[in-house]
This record gives C-alpha cells, sequence and structure tokens, in this order.
C-alpha cells in the first residue's frame, strides 16, 4: 500500500443509540482531523444530521457511496451510508436488534474498504455489545485471540500491548508460553516498525511480584530470549510494579503485559481521558475507543469526545507511518 502525508480513515460512527454520533461529529468540528488524515464517516446519515441539528452547528453533511468522493473539507462531514438502518429504528439510549445489526454491517463495510486499500486504517466509534449479540453480528467486532491478535492502549507516553485479554486470572499461567511470547515480541516488534518507529524499544512486564515465578523462569524469560536473538530490543521480565514506569520515563517504547487488568489498570490510571485502543491482526491500522455508549447521557450534548479524536489522529498517523502522535 502506498502511503501518502494524510491518510484515509473510516470512522465507523458505533451504535446510533448511544453517544458515537455525537462525539464523532465534535470530533469533525474541532477541526484538528483534516490537517493529519482524510477521514470518512461508516454509519447512518439520519444519526449524524440529528447531532449537528441538536447541537446547532454550521456544518454540512454529505452523503457518498465511496471513499474516493469525499470533498475533504473541514466543514463538510462525509458519511457512507448503505441505507443498512431505517432512522425510524434508532432509539436514543437503548439496545434494538436493528442498530446492532446496522454496526456489524458498517464494520463488515470498513472491514471490506480498507483490505481493498481504499481506505488505510479504520476507527470503532463506541458500539453496544448488547445490541450486536441480540442481532447475531457479535463476531464481526475484531476479538483479541493470544497467538493472532492483541490489544494495544495508549495514553501519552504510556503503551501497553497485552498477551492476554478477557482471559480469567486463573487461566493466564496456563496461556504463558515461551512460544507465545516470542511470536508476541515479534508480531509487536514488526508492526511499530511498520507504523513508523524506527528502533521499538519493548519491555516486558513479569506475570508474579518482582517477576519471580515459574512463569518467568519457565516460560517468559526464554521466550525473551528466543525474540531478543532474532533481533528484538527487548528486555525484560520486569517487576509489574515499575515496569510501567519505566515507559513512562521514555526507557522503553512500550510494554508487553501479561493479562488485562495489568496493563488496563496502568493505562487508566496514568491518564483515563483520551487514551486509545489498538488491535493488532488486522493488515491495517484498526483503533477504537474504550469506552461504552453511554446510554445514561445521550441526547445531552456532555459526552466527551476527546477518545475518538485521539483514535482518529491515532489512526491516521500510524497509517500515514508517523508512528504515535502527541496526543492532547
Amino acid at each position: 500500500m502506498r502511503r501518502s502525508d494524510r491518510a484515509t480513515v473510516g470512522v465507523v460512527i458505533g451504535d446510533p443509540c448511544g453517544i458515537g454520533p455525537e462525539v464523532v461529529v465534535k470530533a469533525w468540528a474541532s477541526r484538528r482531523l483534516h490537517a493529519l488524515c482524510r477521514p470518512v464517516l461508516i454509519g447512518s446519515a439520519a444519526a449524524v444530521r440529528n447531532v449537528i441539528e441538536q447541537r446547532g452547528l454550521e456544518m454540512k453533511l454529505r452523503v457518498i457511496d465511496a471513499p474516493e468522493r469525499m470533498t475533504g473539507r473541514t466543514g463538510t462531514i462525509d458519511i457512507i451510508d448503505s441505507g443498512a438502518l431505517d432512522p425510524a429504528d434508532i432509539t436514543p439510549g437503548a439496545d434494538n436488534l436493528a442498530c446492532g445489526r446496522a454496526t456489524g454491517v458498517w464494520l463488515d463495510e470498513a472491514d471490506s474498504l480498507a483490505r481493498a486499500g481504499r481506505l488505510q486504517a479504520t476507527v470503532m466509534g463506541p458500539i453496544s455489545s448488547g445490541a450486536m449479540q441480540m442481532a447475531g453480528v457479535l463476531d464481526r467486532v475484531v476479538q483479541v485471540r493470544p497467538g493472532h491478535s492483541y490489544l494495544l492502549l495508549a495514553s501519552g507516553a504510556l503503551r501497553v500491548a497485552h498477551l492476554t485479554d478477557h482471559v480469567a486470572l486463573r487461566e493466564v499461567s496456563g496461556l504463558i508460553t515461551a512460544d507465545l511470547i516470542e511470536s508476541a515480541l515479534q508480531t509487536l516488534d514488526g508492526v511499530l516498525r511498520q507504523w513508523g518507529m524506527a528502533s521499538p524499544r519493548i519491555a516486558v512486564a513479569g506475570f508474579n511480584p518482582h517477576a519471580k515465578g515459574a512463569e518467568e523462569e519457565l516460560h517468559i524469560t526464554p521466550g525473551i530470549e528466543r525474540a531478543r536473538a532474532t533481533g528484538v530490543d527487548v528486555t525484560g521480565p520486569i517487576s509489574p510494579d515499575t515496569v510501567f514506569r519505566h515507559c513512562i520515563e521514555g526507557r522503553f517504547d512500550i510494554v508487553l503485559a501479561m493479562y488485562h487488568d495489568q496493563g488496563h489498570i496502568a493505562i487508566k490510571t496514568t491518564a483515563f481521558a483520551g487514551n486509545v485502543a489498538v488491535i493488532l491482526g488486522p493488515p491495517y491500522p484498526h483503533v477504537t475507543v474504550a469506552h461504552g455508549t453511554a446510554y445514561d447521557i445521550v441526547g445531552r450534548g456532555t459526552a466527551d469526545h476527546s477518545m475518538i479524536l485521539n483514535a482518529i489522529v491515532t489512526a491516521g498517523s500510524l497509517a500515514a507511518g508517523r508512528a504515535f502522535p502527541t496526543l492532547h
């Protein structure tokens, strides 16, 4: 794929019954996006139009059928609306099957366009897993599977990839193997280089207190040594109560955490607002937000758009090979 200074980023608006339409419109209205990427929305034009009208924004909405037809103007929101959702089926603040099904369609459309090279990156707005499950399309969301895909969270100087994600803690120990550690480190190193980080410095968190235990001795350390032998710049295992601070202070570019809460707590304690999530697995940058549909505040105009804004900026930066941007 040929890179350009401004990558084309497809932004799925998320579930139209939640705050997704509001936060994507606010991000667009910030006028920060077009200097860094070429954004195009994917989803319900009616849901986006409602936000524009409710907020009294002086913005135009233009429905297009392909990313190549976008205007590229900051004052005009370009949206691909394939007609997957009847506007009458939008029920603000509550799950429904029709919106869950439409969300699945929009995610499929974004993926197809990206795999065809017509989008260079995608962003997923806040979805409702409940609505998608009702519609039987929850599998459209990229799943994190150890050995195949990984979750990466970024907040300021702290970036954390996760060896495992939504796994019960008692099961994590059995999933940690030298093969998986080596594979994850090689994947992480390769993707970071592809995204523009010339010489990634990776730290590996231990699993046990002070990084001393059977998992470290039998699996984590051997996996690190194997990855290092292939040219990966990796250090560890480092005690999990200090490794994240080392990254924040600039000694490493990213930390490989062993399980969900080990990495999530560090990220969300450091700076919850504005953090972004990247899924390593698709052959293009796929970024999402770390919050849900927030049904309790739908329509109030108070939703914080910093996460979706940073997600779009991050997607554009990674796709253009500029590595992780400095976020505000």
